[in-house]
């Protein structure tokens, strides 16, 4: 008897215990975004929708600026070849073969070759402003992107913040916690998607702007390169 009464102590002290233990609460993104509410849910959207395009973006201009650094170091060498020889249609030729902004922008000169060394180097300016802007095509998207970012994220902040003041206020001395975590829900889960977002852009505009000096700095060596060949004395 004793034995028993023992034993059935011992397993209500378990179950007490049992109970008694905290139960470890997780939070997926996925709930994190849903508790948020309707304000949260649609600027999340559009982070989402904004870090979308600016990976697009990113990807879309890196394997272009790629393609267009890709000069042969043998290209030089044989268009000084076909001008010092007189052959200005097959440097024309070879430059259209190659295809890159180096080899447009000495398209370009030869195609100006009799006239004055001057007109020659404008030429050359003129097509690599355009070469340049078509390297740069909607980076700027991305520098937008990374500012506005943040600032749409602290706009879902201070929406979450209004919103748990007005529980607050409406409570009668009541408050409700779970209408009042809403409201922190959307402030905080806004604030880290924006400032994501911001970095992601922030360090893609940046490395494409590298890529893009890179590319500008390439046509200005060939460039100069070609214009002190046309300069050599004959």
């Amino acid at each position: 008897m004793l034995n028993i009464l023992l034993l059935q102590t011992t397993q209500e002290a378990t179950e007490v215990l049992t109970e008694a233990q905290p139960v470890e609460k997780t939070l997926s993104i996925i709930e994190l975004i849903s508790s948020g509410g309707v304000a949260g849910q649609v600027i999340i959207a559009v982070l989402f929708l904004m870090l979308v395009g600016a990976i697009y973006i990113y990807f879309e201009r890196l394997f272009a600026i790629k393609a267009a650094s890709k000069v042969d170091s043998n290209f030089m060498n044989q268009i000084k070849d076909h001008v010092s020889h007189g052959k200005t249609d097959a440097a024309q030729i070879l430059c259209a073969q190659v295809n890159t902004p180096v080899s447009r922008l000495i398209g370009k000169g030869i195609s100006r070759i009799g006239k004055p060394l001057a007109d020659i180097n404008t030429a050359i300016e003129n097509a690599g402003r355009l070469e340049v802007y078509g390297l740069e095509k909607n980076v700027s998207i991305l520098a937008t992107i990374s500012g506005a970012a943040p600032m749409i994220g602290f706009l879902g902040t201070v929406i979450g913040m209004i919103l748990s003041i007005f529980e607050i206020a409406n409570s009668g001395g009541q408050i409700d916690i779970k209408l009042l975590a809403d409201g922190l829900y959307t402030a905080m889960t806004t604030t880290v998607a924006g400032l994501i977002v911001g970095i992601v852009a922030y360090m893609a505009y940046n490395h494409l702007v590298v890529k893009t000096d890179k590319v500008v700095y390439q046509m200005e060596a060939n460039s100069l390169e070609f214009l002190d060949h046309l300069n050599e004395p004959i």
